[in-house]
Parts: C-alpha cells; sequence; structure tokens
C-alpha cells in the first residue's frame, strides 16, 4: 500500500533524486519547496516531464511559515526533512536567516509532524560539521594528504558534538531536536548526519556541492578557486546510496528510532579536494585545469571521513558506489546536460 511521503526541500538535489525514487515505485508525494534554491525549477520540471504534470503535489512555500507546513503535511505518514540553508559561507555572511531556516524551520517542521495524528515516521538530514573542526583528534600529513592520526574507521557517532559556524549550530541545533522529540514525545524519528554527498542534478556552487561545481566549472570554463591547500580529505557518498540509506531508515524504524547515525562514504571512499580529485578530473576532461588558491575558510575541516560502521549494523547498508565510479557517472551527467549550466 501507497505511504503519504512528505519531503520538504523536495526540489532540491537530494530531495528529487529522493522524489523520483518514490514516485517510481507508487507513493503518494507531496514536495514542499520555496523553490529560491538554483535548480529547484528544473528539478522540478524534470520530475514531471519523467512521471507526470500530476504524479506529486507541489507547494510552494517556506518552513518559515508553521502554518503552511503544518495544514500541507495533514495526511502524512513519513516525513523526509531535507529543506535547509546549506553553506556555511552564507551563514557566516547572514546568520540570523540561517538560524531561521535551519534551527526555526526544523522546528516548525517537528511541530507538524507533532501536530500529525497518524503516529508519523521522521527522518532528518544533518550534517558531519555538527563535529566542528574536532580539534581533540590529531590531524597528520601523510602522502600528500591529511589523515586523521589514530581513527583507521573514521570519527563515529560517540564524536563530542562542537557547533562550529552559524550552520553548525543551526543545523545542530536541529539535530538535537529531532533526537529530543522521540525522547519527549515519542516522536519515531532518526537523523542522518552526512558527509560529502554527489551525485546527478546536483547544481553545485562554489559555497556548496564541491565535487559537482568543480565538475561544472571544468566542463562548462568557469575558474575554479581552491581554499586551504587542497590536501583536505572527505569521505564521498553517492546521492543513490544516500537514498537507499533513507529507505531502510524508514522501513527499520522500530529499530532505529531515536537513533543518530553516520551516513558518508567511509574510509574507503575519501578523496582529497583537489591534490587528488584535481588530477581524475583532468583525466576526464581530457585537458589541464588551473586553478588558483585561497586562503582556509571558516568551519573548513582539514578531514572528515564518517566511521558508517553503525549505519551498516543498524540498517544493513553499505555504500555501492566506488568514488572513481560515482565521479564518472556525475562528470557523464554534466557533460550532458552542459547547458543547464550555461546561464
Amino acid at each position: 500500500m501507497a505511504a503519504n511521503y512528505f519531503v520538504t526541500g523536495g526540489a532540491g538535489f537530494i530531495g528529487s533524486n529522493y522524489v523520483h525514487r518514490l514516485l517510481s515505485r507508487g507513493e503518494h508525494v507531496t514536495v514542499y519547496d520555496n523553490l529560491s534554491r538554483s535548480g529547484a525549477a528544473r528539478n522540478v520540471s524534470w520530475l514531471r516531464q519523467e512521471h507526470g504534470k500530476d504524479s506529486f503535489r507541489l507547494v510552494q512555500a517556506d518552513i518559515r511559515e508553521a502554518t503552511k507546513v503544518i495544514d500541507a503535511s495533514a495526511d502524512a505518514d513519513i516525513f523526509v526533512h531535507l529543506a535547509g540553508q546549506v553553506a556555511v559561507t552564507t551563514s557566516v555572511v547572514n546568520p540570523r536567516e540561517d538560524f531561521e531556516i535551519n534551527a526555526l524551520g526544523t522546528f516548525n517542521v517537528l511541530e507538524a509532524a507533532r501536530a500529525n495524528r497518524r503516529d508519523p515516521v521522521f527522518l532528518y538530514s544533518s550534517t558531519n560539521k555538527v563535529y566542528g573542526g574536532m580539534e581533540n583528534v590529531n590531524v597528520i600529513e601523510r602522502n600528500g594528504r591529511w589523515e586523521y592520526e589514530s581513527l583507521p574507521s573514521g570519527a563515529s557517532e560517540d564524536q563530542p558534538l562542537d557547533f562550529h559556524s552559524p550552520y553548525g549550530c543551526s543545523k545542530g541545533t536541529g539535530d538535537q531536536y529531532v533526537r529530543d522529540y522521540h525522547r519527549i514525545y515519542g516522536l519515531r524519528s532518526v537523523v542522518l548526519r552526512q558527509s560529502c554527498i554527489y551525485g546527478p542534478r546536483q547544481f553545485g556552487v562554489e559555497d556548496q556541492g564541491w565535487v559537482a561545481w568543480m565538475i561544472i566549472a571544468a566542463v562548462t570554463g568557469k575558474k575554479i578557486s581552491i581554499y586551504g591547500d587542497g590536501k583536505q580529505i572527505r569521505d564521498l557518498l553517492h546521492v543513490y546510496d544516500l537514498n537507499d540509506a533513507y529507505d531502510l531508515a524508514i522501513e527499520r524504524i522500530d529499530t532505529v528510532q531515536g537513533e543518530v547515525i553516520n551516513m558518508g562514504g567511509g574510509p574507503e571512499n575519501t578523496m582529497s579536494i583537489w591534490e587528488e580529485f584535481g588530477p581524475k578530473l583532468e583525466k576526464l576532461i581530457g585537458h589541464p585545469i588551473p586553478v588558483t588558491y585561497g586562503d582556509w575558510r571558516p568551519g573548513d575541516q582539514k578531514v572528515f571521513v564518517a566511521d558508517i560502521s553503525k549505519a551498516k549494523k543498524l540498517l544493513g547498508w553499505a555504500p555501492k558506489f566506488s568514488v572513481d565510479s560515482g565521479v564518472e557517472q556525475l562528470f557523464g551527467w554534466v557533460s550532458e546536460n552542459r547547458t543547464l549550466f550555461q546561464v
């Protein structure tokens, strides 16, 4: 029997991929999105082309509008809360707006779920930025890349929270509210602390979505700037693998409700931002790519690699896409759709 999904940010990168999956298997979907993000309107058009004009309900509204959130989600069985302000740099420039979207907005969606009479499932897209700079963990340079000195499996969910940057504070506020609404109100919620997510339908920009942004820039001839030394390490997770985890978390909600779970590529899917990614991109495009270097940006970790053993244990999940195959797929998608980026 089809369920009623309420997907905030459903026209975004992650959201549109997940909505596509839901519609493909016959679920009922309400997309709640203000369409402010670059590419959101194009993602809505793509979903309608793929599934039909009336295949889902679009509510063009903001999560800061509490009454609208409650009204639009009254019949929801499953809340997938993906909407948010997503860039650290933007949060530094405008911390109030960042707070209102990520902290207050998440509170509004939680209150809508609490008002809902269907005992809904609530999935929250959090971030590895809740762990801050991890100053208590030694980082060393080894073989031209930064690495944890003594965390071979990466940072686990037991890593102390240290909300660094307004973005980290606002997303961390939502993270902890979602967790506590399970404890206090019995909401069947789960928090997924996501690492670097990439894949098709990602209209990356310099401040957010670096893998997609650098591929888009290379394909369209835009300038690429590297902030820091380019040796920063991230674990990369393909959006299709992330969507698999969403399905499993919802399916196993009786087991994982109240939990926080790291969601990343793990130690097997790491890459430095330019020292390793650059040569791969140059090989794909067939020529050298000039870059400029700038200062480190606020809140930028030298290393983040998620320990994903809890996800493997509780969800029976593991990434299927390697970094090489995932980057090649994204490069192919951008190349085939370059007209989408020539604005």
